[in-house]
């Protein structure tokens, strides 16, 4: 292992034994895996920890298990499409996707992964969110990297400059596949957006042109639809502090409860559904004379593209729209009891939200945004004419 990445990359396997005891003595990881798997006592927990002897027996002997008691309380089941792919046998990727849930997200695709008989993949996740030390353990035992971001503007450069060099050397040599979110943080209205400052950081590492860059780390969008964000609600709650405070800022312990609602949280359907990689793309547009600035939005709206065509679009998304528009074009997408569930499960979200002040029209509205999002950016990335047939559950 290359020592220049220490302070970022996961754990190597030969770490795992003295990281586990760590993670086991610490009383905060208790008390949450408690919390979090009620019926496996934690002493059995433990002692699936300790038997592990790679990360990858972490992940699918412990933390999926884990996953896979969510998925039968908290889901109605998640799927993988990953037929654009078939055939193209590079030998890791970089799948670059909308984010909706903390910890899930990537979770859900190495299981759907193994499932096809591949690896898992690595995961890119900010150090905002390892807010005690039991957390970033788990994280590392659990193939993450650690994107730095509370550095100055020198620091953050060096600090991107290496991470670039890190997902290059983990595709490239370590052969090994990447998760990372298209944005810093969740789009909190569902508005997914792809930051070209990620798009820039992977171009700072490798050989030739940006594009040539790109291509090395075999890009592929990745389109994640939850039927129900469990934290809508306190994403819409947030929405109006920020408006009636533009100085609020999240605590610690709001991170933690947006992790564990989640986590347990009823999701519905989850779907998963792989965009072809972007290579072809970057040597079509691979055109010296194109300013820097004007190529990287480019891709950045070609990533959009991928991901936004590519939405499970479900009831709820088409009532959302609706309700927004206050009329019916979408109508024949979803049934009257469709409508009436729906409704339903806003009000009980919106009950949910404990605030001072509340203002319940905004906040319903926000929510409705939340929902309606993804199919206003499914029309555009495939056309409003004729598009309800395509991305539909």
């Amino acid at each position: 292992m290359n020592t220049e990445f220490d302070e970022i990359r996961p754990y190597d396997d030969t770490e795992l034994p003295a990281a586990v005891e760590e993670l086991i003595a610490d009383p905060d990881f208790r008390d949450v895996a408690s919390r979090a798997m009620p019926d496996i006592p934690f002493e059995e927990l433990a002692r699936m920890m300790r038997a592990c002897r790679t990360k990858s027996e972490i992940q699918t002997r412990v933390c999926y298990k884990v996953v896979e008691r969510i998925i039968e309380r908290a889901t109605l089941g998640i799927s993988l499409d990953y037929s654009a792919l078939e055939g193209d046998c590079k030998p890791a990727y970089t799948y670059v996707s909308n984010h909706r849930d903390i910890v899930l997200d990537s979770a859900f695709l190495s299981m759907l992964l193994v499932a096809r008989g591949l690896d898992t993949v690595e995961i890119a996740i900010g150090d905002n969110l390892l807010i005690y030390p039991w957390i970033k353990r788990l994280v590392r035992l659990n193939k993450s990297f650690i994107v730095q971001r509370a550095l100055s503007m020198r620091q953050k450069l060096e600090s991107s400059a290496r991470m670039s060099r890190y997902m290059h050397y983990t595709i490239q040599a370590k052969r090994q596949s990447i998760w990372i979110a298209q944005r810093e943080g969740r789009a909190k209205d569902s508005d997914d957006r792809t930051q070209e400052s990620v798009l820039k950081m992977m171009a700072m590492a490798g050989e030739g042109t940006p594009a040539q860059r790109l291509a090395e780390l075999n890009i592929v969008p990745l389109a994640i639809s939850y039927e129900f964000d469990p934290c809508d609600f306190l994403k819409a709650r947030e929405f109006q502090l920020k408006r009636d405070n533009p100085d609020y800022r999240k605590t610690q312990a709001d991170d933690l409860q947006n992790m564990l609602t989640g986590l347990v949280g009823y999701k519905g359907h989850v779907h998963l559904q792989v965009a072809p990689c972007l290579n072809a793309f970057l040597a079509a547009t691979d055109d010296p004379a194109l300013p820097r600035q004007e190529w990287f939005a480019r891709v950045a709206r070609e990533v959009d593209r991928g991901i936004h065509a590519n939405y499970r679009l479900y009831p709820g998304n088409y009532v959302a729209f609706d309700l927004l528009q206050d009329g019916q074009a979408f109508a024949s997408r979803y049934t009257a009891t469709d409508r009436d569930r729906f409704c339903a499960y806003l009000e009980k979200q919106l009950s949910r939200i404990d605030l001072p002040g509340k203002d319940v029209p905004y906040l319903r509205h926000k929510l409705l945004e939340m929902y309606a999002n993804p199919l206003k950016n499914w029309l555009e990335a495939c056309g409003a004419e004729g598009g309800e047939e395509g991305g539909a559950q």
